[in-house]
């Protein structure tokens, strides 16, 4: 185990460039990614708080001015990825994507703090950081819940960070495809296409960025007409977390709080009201369709995250979570495998990926913690057979996509030496 938090050491610095660093050391992701540097800045406090803060200021130069915090920041425009900052084209000096992705960077930060020893140099960085993030926040409870309902949208599967899940099937079967659409994967020539997302999907994802981009990235005018816009469980989860853990921050370094405090609470009543109490889960809500979303997916279990003060619906939830890989070798699928949606090896549509272990660990650590040290146990050996890549399989550990990857071992760092 020694050697191998050496090589999950070596292969964030590895991947590391000026103040940031790629999801993987190859062609397929070569920028900065928003929840990745999340992450991969938990990784870093383990042996380099610096690296860990400049990872997560090195994000934050890239925020706009309403205080969205994009999901991609193209830091070298040398490079054939697509959708790159040209197809993008949002007119900020840090080229980025038009969208965001989940706010987990808040709860790590936090994390960060309590778990590390911070001079006055450090602090005052992290303090105008907390300021950054609370404008983030705000940007999502402004432009993604105008109604004030508690429950914040996303406009591009994308921007759950679980791109290609089942779970966005039925709203994207809806999306038009733009006629005479045109454009060139790159991600099929570096990782097998029997992981990757199908054309019919890519074209439907293509449409919904363009119609983004048609639209010059207006969040108020996108709401409303944006061809994609789901409330998601896991998203609101993490979000609702984020809130939480923000308000302790702005608390903590004596900055208003008032406004998120209200927020968050209204955020935590009306997220129960997605959980559907003859099966036991939660479900998606598909506005633009006026439809509840109901698939199995491991994010839906993020709500443990969330950390709701409902001890009778937390124990329903952990029962059910752990009936979802039941008598499987391998944890936890990103589809139950029982679902028609299922597909081993399909890109967010069944393998394991060690992010949603982490965010599933962390939410159960103060609620169960027998099921909490069996998940934490099954991910490092996973981890210790296979290596760090992007995801597995459910059925025999395979590991598949990206190699070298660096959110695997950031959070391996965090499973094996966090004793909090």
């Amino acid at each position: 185990m020694t050697k191998l938090l050496k090589i999950a050491q070596k292969t964030l610095l590895n991947n590391r460039r000026s103040g940031y660093t790629l999801p993987t050391n190859n062609k397929l992701y070569p920028a900065q990614w928003n929840w990745d540097s999340a992450f991969i800045a938990l990784g870093y406090s383990y042996f380099n708080l610096n690296f860990a803060l400049s990872e997560i200021t090195t994000l934050l130069k890239g925020q706009w001015k309403d205080g969205m915090i994009p999901h991609i920041l193209f830091h070298d425009k040398n490079t054939k990825y697509f959708p790159n900052h040209t197809v993008w084209n949002c007119g900020y000096k840090i080229a980025s994507s038009g969208i965001t992705q989940p706010p987990i960077i808040i709860s790590i930060l936090k994390q960060i703090i309590d778990n590390n020893k911070i001079n006055k140099k450090q602090e005052d960085k992290i303090i105008e950081i907390v300021k950054k993030l609370k404008k983030y926040l705000k940007w999502f409870i402004k432009f993604r819940d105008p109604k004030k309902n508690g429950l914040i949208s996303i406009l591009h599967p994308w921007e759950s960070g679980y791109d290609n899940s089942s779970i966005w099937d039925e709203p994207m079967s809806r999306v038009k495809v733009e006629r005479g659409l045109k454009y060139k994967r790159g991600d099929i020539k570096v990782v097998n296409p029997d992981q990757r997302p199908l054309k019919k999907d890519y074209d439907r994802y293509v449409t919904i960025k363009n119609h983004l981009k048609a639209n010059k990235y207006n969040p108020a005018k996108l709401y409303k007409i944006s061809k994609f816009n789901v409330i998601d469980i896991g998203f609101n989860s993490i979000f609702l977390r984020a809130l939480k853990d923000l308000i302790i921050l702005l608390k903590r370094y004596n900055i208003n709080s008032s406004d998120l405090t209200k927020y968050a609470k209204k955020s935590e009543k009306h997220i129960i009201k997605l959980f559907n109490k003859k099966k036991n889960v939660f479900y998606a809500y598909d506005i633009r369709n006026k439809k509840k979303i109901s698939v199995p997916s491991i994010t839906n279990f993020f709500i443990l995250y969330a950390n709701i003060n409902n001890d009778l619906l937390n124990k329903k939830i952990i029962k059910n979570l752990k009936n979802f890989n039941k008598g499987k070798k391998y944890i936890f699928s990103s589809i139950r495998p029982d679902h028609k949606s299922f597909e081993e090896k399909r890109y967010w549509r069944g393998p394991i990926w060690i992010n949603c272990n982490w965010i599933i660990y962390q939410g159960l650590k103060n609620k169960d913690k027998l099921f909490s040290n069996y998940i934490k146990k099954k991910t490092i050996d996973l981890i210790n057979k296979k290596g760090f890549y992007e995801y597995y399989s459910c059925k025999n550990g395979k590991a598949m996509g990206a190699y070298n990857f660096s959110w695997s071992a950031a959070l391996y760092l965090d499973f094996v030496l966090n004793k909090n």
